[in-house]
């Protein structure tokens, strides 16, 4: 039986920026019962660099560290889990313009059908305001 700690397993992800979401993912998985784990009383040093808001410099934060058993379940666990967290970055909207509907990074059929639902939305909006106030003022 092999054993590892969870400091060594973070050192293997993908992304290392990941390393505080996988830490808590793989506390989950050990409370859940997905595979068995101890606490140990070590402390290391989560890879992830943070930024203060309004402050110069980085730091960087401390988690307990565990012992698990490397079993062919944890590694399909490790392997799904580390794969998503490299891919999971949300992309940033693409902004409707001329070239991102040139480069057809946005679909221009799509994009009016939107625009034409909100403009009817306001519309309709617009017109149950007006009735609504006409039928108040002939009282």
């Amino acid at each position: 039986m092999t054993y590892r700690k969870l400091s060594e397993q973070v050192q293997e992800l993908g992304n290392p920026q990941r390393s505080d979401a996988f830490v808590k993912r793989f506390r989950d998985a050990v409370r859940e019962g997905t595979f068995d784990a101890i606490n140990l009383t070590e402390r290391f040093t989560m890879p992830k660099q943070y930024n203060r808001r309004g402050e110069q410099g980085q730091y960087q934060r401390d988690s307990k560290d565990m012992l698990f058993e490397v079993t062919p379940a944890f590694t399909k666990w490790f392997d799904a889990v580390n794969e998503e967290l490299a891919a999971s970055r949300r992309s940033a909207r693409v902004k409707p313009s001329l070239e991102a509907v040139e480069s057809g990074a946005v679909d221009f059929k799509e994009l009016a059908a939107e625009t034409r639902r909100k403009m009817q939305a306001s519309y309709e909006k617009g017109q149950a305001l007006g009735k609504s106030r006409a039928k108040t003022r002939k009282k």
